[in-house]
């Protein structure tokens, strides 16, 4: 394989990493020659998988942090400078809803999805760029086609997909003469655990898929592949863009 289709040698940091698209995105970052720090939220699980992959051979390491907070953010920080010093590619795959009308959301569900979905990717981000710029390393931000158009999604979720869209633009212009390249992923429905509650239901499947062009709905690896294209030095002229995973549907 040419050398800028591969990731040998590469560092990457993994945010969401033990279920459905971050999941498979540590996995094709593994497959591709990346070494990989996975983070979530359940200890158990981080353990699980790092000890899944290293019993495979592969290079990776897990925390179990909340990121919806700024200090598991800054301990995050710590762990990627303690093991690293540096990093090269950074995927805020983190996130997650709350589906209900706009008038049933209470202040603490407003302020849990905004710090999970859009404070953690922004502030990994901030304390990560001296560590990125390193290596003119590159970002993917993993959002939503919630944040392009109206979806029954719920409109906290679909405004922190929205600003993490902006973000992505913004920081590509911001800091590419630092050579870091930052991208964005908005997949439609996939199926996830985040998604399941919503698939489940034979109607809401039905209606899902006939809004969308392909007739189905997506699978995590498909998502994760385009993450991988992103992080590669194949695309090393892409930046700012926010590429859409949906069978068609935007």
């Amino acid at each position: 394989m040419l050398p800028h289709w591969q990731l040998a040698g590469k560092r990457a940091l993994v945010t969401g990493g033990t279920k459905g698209i971050g999941r498979a995105t540590v996995q094709i970052l593994l497959k591709m020659g990346a070494e990989v720090m996975l983070v979530a939220r359940n200890a158990s699980e981080v353990a699980q998988h790092v000890t899944d992959y290293q019993s495979q051979g592969f290079p990776v390491s897990g925390l179990a942090l909340d990121l919806g907070n700024s200090e598991s953010v800054q301990q995050l920080t710590q762990a990627v400078d303690n093991q690293w010093g540096n990093l090269d590619i950074l995927v805020n795959n983190v996130g997650t809803n709350i589906r209900k009308p706009t008038t049933a959301y209470t202040h603490a569900e407003y302020d849990y999805l905004i710090n999970t979905n859009l404070s953690s990717a922004f502030l990994l981000t901030q304390a990560l760029f001296p560590y990125l710029k390193v290596n003119k390393g590159c970002i993917v931000n993993v959002t939503s086609v919630a944040g392009l158009t109206s979806l029954r999604s719920g409109s906290i979720y679909g405004m922190t997909k929205a600003a993490l869209n902006q973000l992505t633009r913004n920081l590509a212009c911001e800091w590419a003469t630092d050579g870091i390249r930052v991208n964005a992923v908005a997949p439609w429905y996939i199926e996830t655990p985040l998604t399941e509650s919503v698939l489940s239901n034979p109607d809401a499947y039905a209606d899902i898929v006939g809004r969308t062009p392909m007739r189905r709905v997506g699978q995590p690896e498909e998502v994760a592949n385009t993450i991988a294209f992103l992080c590669l030095p194949a695309a090393s002229y892409i930046t700012g863009h926010i590429i859409a995973v949906d069978g068609g549907f935007s």
